[in-house]
């Protein structure tokens, strides 16, 4: 039976609620014990040599290496060959993601950065690009201390004039670093199925979505009851709890660094309404939702809620409105845009034009049709939106990489055996 795994903090830092980042310094001198993790974080080694096993694949730590840890992924440190000594940047990764969208992308380019960083989570730096990346953990030390207990004699240091800019910006170049010293050769090949491990960042990147386990039974080719034993022997909590673990640890986030009512909240994070959220963050942080927001949130940091709304608006009508001849012109319409605007916003949010995100809808839906019916490929493709089975089955290969009915037959011989 599978061990349940602990979970870090919903916090970036244990000493501070409100920070947005948080530095610290740790040994290990022996194998450590899974953890989640539903803060990233960034690792920089600076000496001792081990193996990570992060998502159950296994890297090489020595001195130089880059790790970049994303929410809801599962660390384990194993076969400690010497003492390893390893800053920790923790940061919200949401709010961090968002800023490089919205005010480091003044053209509106498509950027994936949670692709790009899960592609190799593990990079081996060069000597000139560890010096660089060292010194950028360094200064954001320097800036806002060790977030383990600090001496009553030797206070952190006091918060400095945009010192949240300061520290965005130091975070945001190690990112940058990061992805730009990936090397094509060192990604790992990825396999046809997708791990187990990877079920909980899969929630955690699409909470703005309808999740059910008959649906991520068909991403992951797992049967229902398989993923809700894995989630539940892996996390300690149902499938549902976690969910709303996930949940509130957004919600934390957005009532930081937006103004989105708690009916908005509710319906974007998935509760079931205003009350349903402030019940759930009652009972799990200890604190009424508007008192916390009033409490911890800086005004300053609030970005772009315009766009957000109109995303979830929009994704809620594709959503609704998939089967029907979707143009992006008579779309755009519905929400006072033009076609370019409509494609930005949805780049930006999802990575994907309205093209490739009707498609994405539609193959998900047929997914479901395939398995919980015996209509046939065309009937489905008929169902769904397409105009002939040969549509559907182009866009299967896509996003399924095989056919309608290599993939039905898949996931039933799976669910037999």
């Amino acid at each position: 039976m599978t061990k349940i795994v602990p979970m870090q903090s919903l916090y970036c830092s244990m000493q501070d609620e409100n920070k947005i980042c948080s530095f610290d310094i740790e040994v290990v001198t022996e194998p450590t014990t899974p953890l989640i993790h539903p803060m990233s974080r960034f690792w920089l080694i600076n000496s001792g040599e081990a193996t990570l096993m992060l998502n159950n694949r296994p890297y090489a730590l020595k001195p130089d290496t880059l790790v970049s840890v994303l929410p809801w992924q599962i660390t384990d440190i194993v076969d400690v060959k010497s003492p390893l000594q390893f800053f920790i940047l923790v940061y919200y990764f949401d709010n961090i993601n968002e800023i490089i969208k919205t005010f480091y992308n003044p053209g509106n380019e498509s950027i994936s950065i949670t692709q790009s960083m899960a592609r190799n989570p593990v990079l081996q730096l060069n000597q000139e690009t560890a010096e660089s990346v060292r010194s950028l953990f360094l200064q954001i030390q320097d800036e806002i201390g060790l977030d383990s207990a600090p001496s009553p004699q030797e206070p952190a240091p006091s918060r400095r004039e945009l010192g949240n800019l300061y520290i965005t910006n130091k975070l945001i170049e190690i990112i940058i670093c990061f992805i730009r010293s990936q090397n094509p050769e060192q990604v790992q090949a990825s396999s046809k199925t997708i791990d187990p491990s990877q079920i909980l960042l899969y929630l955690y990147t699409h909470l703005n979505q309808k999740i059910t386990l008959a649906n991520l039974s068909k991403i992951f080719f797992m049967s229902e009851s398989a993923i809700s034993a894995y989630i539940t022997s892996t996390t300690g909590l149902s499938f549902f709890d976690l969910l709303s673990e996930m949940r509130i640890g957004k919600t934390i986030n957005y009532l930081l660094y937006t103004d989105f009512t708690l009916e908005e909240l509710a319906e974007i994070l998935g509760f079931v309404d205003s009350a349903h959220i402030s019940k759930v963050f009652l009972t799990r942080i200890g604190m009424n939702a508007n008192e916390f927001r009033n409490t911890y949130q800086n005004v300053g940091n609030i970005c772009h809620i315009r766009d957000r709304r109109d995303f979830y608006s929009l994704v809620s009508y594709i959503y609704r409105h998939y089967s029907e001849d979707l143009r992006p012109k008579d779309v755009g319409a519905q929400f006072h845009m033009s076609p370019r605007e409509l494609n930005r916003i949805l780049l930006y949010q999802v990575e994907m034009g309205f093209s490739d995100f009707l498609n994405y809808v539609r193959v998900n839906r047929a997914s479901e049709l395939l398995l919980r019916t015996d209509k046939t490929i065309l009937e489905i493709a008929l169902e769904v939106g397409y105009h002939t089975e040969k549509t559907l089955t182009r866009n299967f290969l896509r996003f399924r990489s095989m056919t309608p009915g290599k993939f039905r037959q898949t996931v039933e011989l799976q669910e037999s055996s």
